[in-house]
Parts: structure tokens; C-alpha cells; sequence
């Protein structure tokens, strides 16, 4: 085995240029199916963060103005929703798991002696905290009694204390929310949302009180088991407009009327376009590494061309067809898999360097949307694509081989 290795390095370094040139058409197909891949990751990352703020399978209403005329009702008419409408969706709605009407203040001030943070205050239910993926780091969330007893109670988020409470402990302080005394009870984190100003929370009721007298609600949430799909999400909307249009009195058809943000159908939507966006990654990456291939082959049979004479004299001396044979495949081999090695490791360094400067880059600037995050490929389906390559640089070089090993020697010694 070491006289073939040498034998088979010697042949390399007699031919560099032909070497370095199929080696980099090797390394370059590996290397560019993992920057490929790598970015069609980082967006597909960068998009998922963005559907992380809220379950993919919520639900949210907001009313608007008809765009259409209904039963002799002139178009432009408001929609609203009243406390009793949004108990009436509250009864009506099936397989919902978690449900919350919203009262946002979109300019709110809350404050504690000086300091003062403007941002949203917003009125929810307990069960918000699960359709907003929120995260309690200390305290608590607003629960069932604090909404029902009107208890002026209040979540906020870190960044909001560390302005308002600098190093002290916020957990049972008191704080003025438009001039109106509200007590911590609690401080969260959004999985992955990324606001400059995040948003404080108190009870809904409470916010109806004090902040919301003529209670008309603007935003009803809930989440909905069981759909699948995004046919069932479809078809759920649809019944759902339909429900509220006879109750609110507008044409069914009128998608102005009522908002729906179906995030479930968004989402797979969005995966629909990824899921095209990866297709066409490993199509042009798989025609990357057919071309490296093919170049293997192409001089792996100039090379037996080449030493067509040579094969023959070794076979007049006693050489086996099979010595031959092997000498052919396992310089294939070498070359396919040394440079199959660079190109994965350039690929996978690069990826994985850029990985942790975006990681830096989302950590300095976390207010901010980030549309491209984590461009790393697993290195099971790195290992797995080289191991192919090699496997098809073997099959490559076995070709001409076989070849060198059917040719008679009269033939080969004559041949120039």
C-alpha cells in the first residue's frame, strides 16, 4: 500500500497543473454547495425569527371600514367591536385554546420620578402571554384575578427598568402610567421580537376603565388547535367572516371590514417560498458537483490515455489487470477526497465565521429585524455530500480504468 501511495503521488506531482485543476472544479463544487445551502439557511433562519413573536397558529381581528354596501348600508361604514361582541366570539369560536381581546395605547407614558420610557401600553388577558410567546424572567404575568378585581398591576420588560430603576429590584415598585399609579408584578422577554420600545402590560379591564371608556376593542387574539393546513386555516377564516358579517351587518365578500391576520397561513406560505428557494439551492449545487465530477472523469481518462503505453509494458511484465485497476481508482480517490476535504473545510469555516459575526451583530443591535441569521449547514449533510462526491470521483476514475485494463498489451506498447 505505501509503494502504491508513492507511486500515485508521483503521478500528482509529475502532472501539478492537470491535479490543481480537477482538484479546485472538487473543492469549488463542495465549497459552493455549502455557501448555498448556508444562505438559504440564513434566510430561512431570518424569516422563522420573525413568526417567532407570535404562535404560528394565532388568529388576530381588527376591524376596519366596509368597502362594500350591505342590506341599503352605504359603504364606509365603521366596524367596531364591543365588549359584547367579543364575548359573543369568545362563546362561539371551537378548538381555541387560548383567547385575549387587546386595548394598545400606542403613546404611553410610564414613569418613576424622572425617568420617563414612551412606548405601548397594552391592555390583555393572561392567555396573551402564551399567543406572544412571552417570557417571564422574574415575578410574574397578569393573571385571571387581576383582571377580574381591575387590579392596577403592570409587566414590563428589562430594558424598561433598567431605565426607570437603574440597579434596583423593580419586582413590587410602583409607577405612573399617564399619570395613574400602577406595581410591578413582573418583567418578560419576546422570543424573537425585536422593538426599540417594547411594550408594557396591564390588565384588559383595567385598561378598559381607566384608559378605554367607550370599550370599543380593536384587536381580539386567540389561537386555534386542530388546523393543519393551509387549506383548514382557509376555511376557518372563511367562517369566521362569515360568522362576524351577520353579526356586525357587512357583506361577507368584504375583506375590508374586518382584518384577519391568519400568521398560520403566512407562515406556510412563507415556507411554501423557502421550501422553492432550498429546491433551487441543491439543483444548482448538485450541478456544481456533476461538474467537478465530470471534470475527474475527463482527466482521469486523459491520464490512462496518457499511460496507455506504460499500462502495457506493466501487464508484459506480469502486472495484474487488478493492480491496474487500483492504481487508476485509488488516484482518483485521493484526489477526489483531498480536495473534497479542502473545499468542505473552507466552506464550513466560512459559514460558521459568518455565523458568529451575525450572532455578534444581532446581539449588539437586538431593537432591530434581522432578515438573516445563522447561515450554517449541519455538518451531517456536509460529511454526507462529501461522501458522495468521493463516491462518484471513485466511479469516475473506475470508468477509464477499466478501460486501461481491457486493452491488450501488443496494443498498449504500440500505442503513443
Amino acid at each position: 500500500m505505501k509503494d502504491l501511495f508513492q507511486e500515485i503521488f508521483l503521478t500528482i506531482r509529475a502532472n501539478k497543473m492537470r491535479t490543481f485543476l480537477t482538484g479546485f472544479s472538487i473543492s469549488w463544487g463542495i465549497f459552493m454547495l455549502i455557501i448555498l445551502l448556508g444562505a438559504g439557511n440564513g434566510l430561512q433562519n431570518g424569516m422563522l425569527e420573525g413568526f417567532r413573536y407570535m404562535s404560528k397558529n394565532s388568529i388576530s381581528l381588527y376591524p376596519g371600514f366596509t368597502s362594500m354596501p350591505y342590506n341599503g348600508m352605504q359603504k364606509g361604514r365603521r366596524i367596531r367591536f364591543a365588549p359584547s361582541d367579543v364575548e359573543f366570539l369568545r362563546r362561539n369560536l371551537t378548538n381555541v385554546s387560548a383567547f385575549s381581546p387587546v386595548y394598545n395605547k400606542w403613546s404611553s407614558n410610564i414613569v418613576n420620578g424622572k425617568e420617563v420610557v414612551s412606548s405601548t401600553m397594552s391592555g390583555v388577558e393572561p392567555d396573551y402571554q402564551v399567543m406572544r410567546s412571552l417570557i417571564i424572567t422574574s415575578g410574574r404575568f397578569i393573571n385571571v384575578t387581576d383582571n377580574r378585581e381591575n387590579r392596577k398591576v403592570v409587566v414590563i420588560h428589562p430594558k424598561t427598568a433598567e431605565v426607570l430603576f437603574r440597579n434596583q429590584n423593580p419586582i413590587g415598585q410602583y409607577v405612573e402610567i399617564d399619570n395613574v399609579l400602577f406595581q410591578v408584578i413582573g418583567l418578560y422577554e419576546e422570543d424573537g421580537a425585536a422593538r426599540r420600545s417594547p411594550s408594557f402590560y396591564i390588565p384588559f379591564n383595567t385598561a378598559q376603565i381607566i384608559f378605554n371608556p367607550l370599550g370599543y376593542i380593536e384587536d381580539v387574539s386567540f389561537v386555534v388547535e386542530g388546523i393543519e393546513n393551509e387549506e383548514q386555516s382557509n376555511l376557518f377564516t372563511n367562517k369566521l367572516r362569515r360568522m362576524l358579517s351577520q353579526r356586525l351587518q357587512f357583506d361577507p365578500n368584504d375583506q375590508n371590514a374586518i382584518w384577519i391576520q391568519d400568521r398560520l397561513s403566512d407562515y406556510m406560505q412563507a415556507q411554501t417560498i423557502f421550501n422553492g428557494i432550498a429546491l433551487f439551492v441543491w439543483i444548482i449545487g448538485i450541478g456544481t458537483l456533476i461538474a467537478g465530477v465530470v471534470g475527474v472523469s475527463n482527466i482521469m481518462l486523459i491520464t490512462v490515455k496518457e499511460r496507455t503505453h506504460e499500462f502495457g509494458v506493466r501487464k508484459a511484465l506480469g502486472a495484474s489487470p487488478k493492480s491496474i485497476l487500483r492504481l487508476v481508482v485509488w488516484e482518483s480517490l485521493t484526489i477526489t477526497t483531498i480536495f473534497g476535504y479542502i473545499g468542505m473545510v473552507v466552506g464550513v469555516l466560512l459559514t460558521e465565521g459568518l455565523a458568529s459575526v451575525l450572532a455578534q451583530n444581532a446581539a449588539a443591535t437586538a431593537d432591530e429585524i434581522h432578515v438573516f441569521l445563522n447561515p450554517t449547514v449541519d455538518l451531517t449533510l456536509v460529511l454526507a455530500a462529501t461522501a458522495i462526491l468521493v463516491v462518484a470521483g471513485v466511479i469516475a476514475g473506475y470508468i477509464p480504468a477499466q478501460r486501461a485494463v481491457n486493452v491488450k498489451p501488443i496494443e498498449a506498447l504500440q500505442h503513443k
